[in-house]
């Protein structure tokens, strides 16, 4: 993967700016199986995400991406092309689900659409937007639920 992208400053988005029902779609990512295997085996080197032979004997039948992979490309995918929040993504807590799993030709995208925004009681300088994303294969199937509370700052005033 290349390196994350510099949004200009003109194109972030601030608290002022999002409104429940609005919609953001991101770019692709291919993925394949040599990335879910090197993913795997750092971070979750179970035989269903390392070993396609090994896989094909457990509860998946094959090879299959971590739900952490697809949580980790569904956040580059976000930071990079789907949601671009003045001082980046700062997630205040989240609820994950994976209704299906993975598998390593998934083309992946990430649809978005904020869903809640209440400006904080505390720190009048920055809201809490909720948001939900489904990240989907290439044949519209929903791999992954991602409900996200964001710390998002309000426009400065200038």
């Amino acid at each position: 993967m290349e390196t994350a992208k510099q949004q200009p400053a003109e194109n972030v988005l601030y608290f002022n700016d999002l409104y429940v029902g609005q919609k953001f779609v991101s770019g692709t990512h291919q993925l394949d199986a040599e990335q879910v295997q090197k993913y795997a085996r750092e971070f979750d080197p179970q035989p269903f995400h390392t070993d396609p032979e090994a896989a094909k004997n457990t509860f998946f039948k094959g090879l299959v991406a971590s739900g952490w992979h697809t949580a980790s490309i569904t956040m580059r995918l976000m930071t990079e092309s789907g949601l671009t929040i003045a001082g980046g993504i700062i997630g205040a807590g989240v609820e994950v689900s994976w209704p299906k799993p993975t598998p390593p030709d998934s083309l992946l995208q990430v649809f978005s659409e904020i869903i809640e925004t209440r400006p904080t009681r505390s720190r009048p300088d920055r809201g809490i937007a909720t948001i939900r994303c489904e990240t989907r294969d290439q044949l519209g199937e929903i791999l992954q639920v991602m409900t996200a509370k964001l710390v998002v700052p309000m426009r400065p005033f200038v």
